[in-house]
């Protein structure tokens, strides 16, 4: 078959910014003669060996395999010089590993993961210093305010003149200043002999205010001369004082985040216009009131507002890729990774609309993305036998291509005959060469639990790609960075379980984290449906897993697929014993003092909590296999948590219904989600029970209305004034009642104290000295933040927290205060989706008290 692909090189480049103090810049100054070559190799075994031949060009004897000992340099490189010498074949070796034969030329080079580069690629580089700037405002207590500041861009320098430079005066007690060409910088703000503390921040713009750093003015709306604080109304919204009144806190990492999960197409129909039945809607029973591409981009931008009201930070949407099926409305069937479907879009409603109008919203956006198949209609780039000429529609709007290697009666055989004939090509079965380059896995047996999980395709509209294939990976790295470059915050990544972890931390993990820089987030699905936090006693196939580097070198070629599927089957066999896989103490406290995670080993790709997802049919039995299983999880304080999805209900929930326990059952697990360790994540409609009971997914065997995926729309029309995360007013039609809901209000105000309290965003945790079922005390300390956070939660039943520090505790529920003089700490007991959170009041960290307004549950 011929190929109409392009291979598309992969570069990677590498920009690590370090602040706060230390040197952000680090300029290469040694200089190598032309006749002269030295080599840096990165290896964490041991020493490896050099072996050369062929230097400057001649043939002539080579050294002694396997070669000369190289000197190590620091974090696992090693280097070797060729003192007078243009060109040299070479080889790294240790022991029995070997790397292909190699050539160098003059120069400095390294070699990585089987990479060249001409610089160190872990070596800073010197940003372009234009792009960067600080602007700082202060609500200074004084009548005035100067800015006095030094170590520009982590560069000891001298300093302005004490006490600074006079900072512009904004009103209200709000002064400003502007620095250019600032990456960072450390500041102290003064007048008239009152200073505060030594600051420090990173570029962009900064609110200060009572000793505290904001990322937007915290006085938002408090001002308003048409809407003045009621001084005897003590729920005024605008009110500082009020337990609702709105404060935004930094977020430094997509630990403070909270994420809501959509489905664009079953969320809110912006447009109409671009509404269109999926193939199968007809066999569904899908009315033309409720097709199955409905919801879109528009929607979705239409109702922000309503996702920031509930207090979500993030949003979590399903694949945007053009696909092709019979039912393909969810979007993972792709038929072109490269390019947005043009169903969810309209005019002035882009992906990049989108995109934009989250960030406008201080929000971030994460974009589902598949790697470990396509749909069984091939892949426009990877795989092409269609070419689209309608809108997808229709199942005539694929042409088949000239070259497309499908037989000539095509057309007029049965669907069933058609699927068989697609499926043939792809996966090679009666081994006629027609997929010679090997896009997909060419194996056709098929098991849950061992190996070929990861080399067989799941479902017959999930075709396995061959994600070892340096022609398959190249494709998709390139085409997902350009979602990346757009502006994407983060993906979540379908069907990480059928795809080796050799594979991701060879390939996807690297690329996708250099293209986004280190604060992309990656979380996968690693779908393992079971009790334990090992899958049936199977490390390879289990969530923790794909927390974690490798602990050897494994071989990776960039030619020869064959030998990395080789490679994978040999690395899930070095890894069926539960008792070699790795353990952290990342996620945990010392005592009651948080200290510095060790991320040296950590894979970059985390992960959605399926272990705890399983188990919540009650939060006692999630909580129970989180604390047995979070030492094997590089740092399970990154980790997703929900309790239902698109996909499952956790286990006897039942699982295949959307969520169909009891509502106090819900507010006690979301207690859980978002007070314990992980990143809560809550499926559209759960904040109002929607579709309690029903089946969530049934294929096209029964309307979308009738199931989980129902159309959520009508809950939200009306409209809605927001003025910050779970802050609103103004609501007008169905969203005010939706936001009225017990459960809705619960969410918004477990929104509001989980951004109100550090600890229980980034905090480790620990259970020692503490009696209680559900009762855990977490800590997060972060000096360059001016962070120290330490909090004692309890669920329904009380604890008794001991050994804890002694001071003022203040309850987050409640508003009660405890003066702690013995190091004990008592929680009472609570109605069931009730709780307290003891926080302390610290110097760093001041508590909040009383957040938000008492509800159903929370009281």
């Amino acid at each position: 078959m011929k190929m109409n692909f392009k291979k598309i090189a992969l570069s990677i480049c590498v920009l690590i910014l370090t602040v706060f103090g230390i040197s952000m810049f680090a300029a290469r100054t040694d200089s190598y003669a032309a006749n002269s070559i030295t080599v840096h190799y990165k290896w964490e075994s041991g020493t490896p060996n050099i072996y050369y031949w062929n230097q400057n060009g001649q043939t002539n004897n080579p050294v002694s395999w396997p070669g000369v000992p190289m000197t190590a340099e620091g974090n696992n490189w090693y280097t070797y010089t060729f003192e007078n010498t243009s060109s040299t074949n070479l080889i790294f070796s240790y022991q029995s590993f070997q790397t292909v034969d190699l050539s160098r030329t003059g120069g400095e080079w390294w070699f990585v993961d089987g990479t060249w580069y001409n610089t160190n690629p872990e070596t800073p580089v010197d940003p372009d210093l234009s792009d960067y700037t600080l602007v700082v405002h202060c609500k200074s207590p004084w009548n005035g305010a100067n800015i006095y500041y030094w170590n520009l861009n982590g560069k000891t320098s001298n300093p302005v003149s004490w006490p600074g430079v006079p900072m512009t005066y904004e009103g209200d007690g709000w002064y400003k200043y502007s620095i250019a060409d600032a990456a960072s910088a450390n500041i102290i703000f003064n007048y008239g002999g009152q200073q505060t503390a030594d600051l420090s921040r990173t570029s962009g713009e900064w609110w200060y205010k009572d000793s505290k750093w904001y990322s937007s003015n915290p006085e938002i709306g408090i001002d308003d001369p048409d809407d003045p604080i009621d001084p005897d109304d003590p729920d005024d919204p605008d009110d500082p004082d009020d337990p609702d009144y709105p404060v935004t806190p930094e977020r430094t990492d997509f630990r403070d985040e909270s994420l809501y999960f959509v489905m664009t197409t079953r969320f809110y129909d912006g447009d109409t216009g671009n509404n269109v039945h999926c193939w199968d809607d007809a066999q569904a029973g899908n009315s033309d009131a409720d097709p199955a591409w409905r919801g879109d981009f528009k929607g979705l931008i239409e109702k922000l507002d309503y996702i920031k009201a509930l207090g979500f930070t993030a949003i979590w949407i399903t694949p945007v890729v053009e696909n092709a099926s019979g039912y393909d409305y969810h979007g993972y069937h792709a038929i072109n990774f490269s390019k947005v479907d043009s169903r969810y879009e309209s005019d002035g409603a882009t992906y990049q609309d989108l995109i934009d109008a989250v960030h406008e919203k201080d929000m971030k956006i994460i974009q589902d993305v598949v790697f470990n198949h396509t749909g069984n209609f091939g892949e426009s780039n990877l795989f092409p036998m269609f070419e689209k000429t309608g809108d997808l529609s229709t199942a005539d709007c694929l042409d088949i291509l000239a070259d497309s290697g499908l037989p000539a009666n095509y057309a007029s055989l049965t669907p069933g005959q058609q699927y068989n004939a697609r499926i043939n090509l792809m996966k090679d079965i009666s081994k006629t060469g027609t997929d010679s380059d090997n896009i997909y896995h060419h194996y056709g047996n098929f098991n849950w639990d061992d190996y070929d999980s990861q080399l067989a395709q799941i479902a017959g509209d999930c075709v396995d790609l061959n994600t070892e294939n340096p022609l398959v990976y190249n494709y998709l790295i390139d085409a997902y960075t350009q979602y990346i470059d757009m502006g994407v915050d983060g993906f979540r990544v379908d069907t990480t379980k059928h795809i080796s972890r050799l594979t991701f931390n060879k390939v996807f993990n690297p690329a996708f984290k250099n293209a986004g820089g280190s604060d992309f987030f990656m979380f996968g699905e690693v779908c393992a449906r079971d009790r334990n936090y090992w899958y049936r006693n199977l490390p390879a196939l289990s969530t923790p897993f794909y927390t974690w580097k490798e602990s050897k070198n494994y071989h990776w070629s960039e030619t020869d697929q064959a030998a990395n599927v080789a490679m994978t089957e040999t690395h899930f066999n070095d890894n069926r014993d539960t008792s070699t896989q790795p353990t952290s103490t990342n996620a945990f406290l010392s005592g009651n003092t948080y200290h510095t995670p060790d991320y040296s080993q950590k894979s970059g790709l985390d992960v959605i909590d399926f272990p705890m997802h399983w188990n919540f049919e009650d939060a006692r039995s999630a909580f129970g296999v989180a604390l047995a299983g979070d030492q094997y999880y590089n740092d399970a304080t990154w980790n997703v948590t929900y309790v239902d999805s698109h996909d499952y209900a956790p286990d006897c929930a039942p699982e295949g219904q959307r969520f169909a326990k009891s509502q106090d059952t819900w507010a006690e697990n979301l207690n859980l989600m978002f007070t314990f360790r992980g990143i809560p994540c809550i499926y559209y409609g759960s904040e109002i029970e929607f579709m309690k009971g029903a089946q969530i997914d049934v294929g096209p065997n029964a309307p979308l209305s009738a199931t989980g995926r129902a159309y959520f729309g009508d809950y939200i029309e009306g409209s809605i004034n927001v003025t910050g995360f779970a802050e609103y007013n103004n609501a007008t039609g169905a969203i005010a009642e939706t936001l009225n809901h017990p459960l809705s209000k619960h969410i918004q105000r477990l929104n509001k104290i989980r951004l109100a309290i550090p600890a229980l965003r980034k905090g480790q945790y620990s259970t020692e000295g503490v009696s209680g079922d559900l009762s855990y005390k977490r800590r997060y300390t972060n000096s360059a933040e001016g962070v120290d956070s330490f909090v004692c939660v309890s669920l329904t039943n009380g604890a008794t927290f001991s050994g804890v520090p002694n001071g003022t505790y203040k309850d987050a529920i409640t508003g009660n205060v405890k003066n702690v003089t013995n190091g004990t700490l008592v929680a009472e007991s609570t109605s069931k989706g009730n709780m307290r959170v003891y926080v302390l009041d610290t110097a760093q960290t001041p508590a909040p008290g009383k957040v938000g307004t008492a509800g159903t549950y929370l009281k």
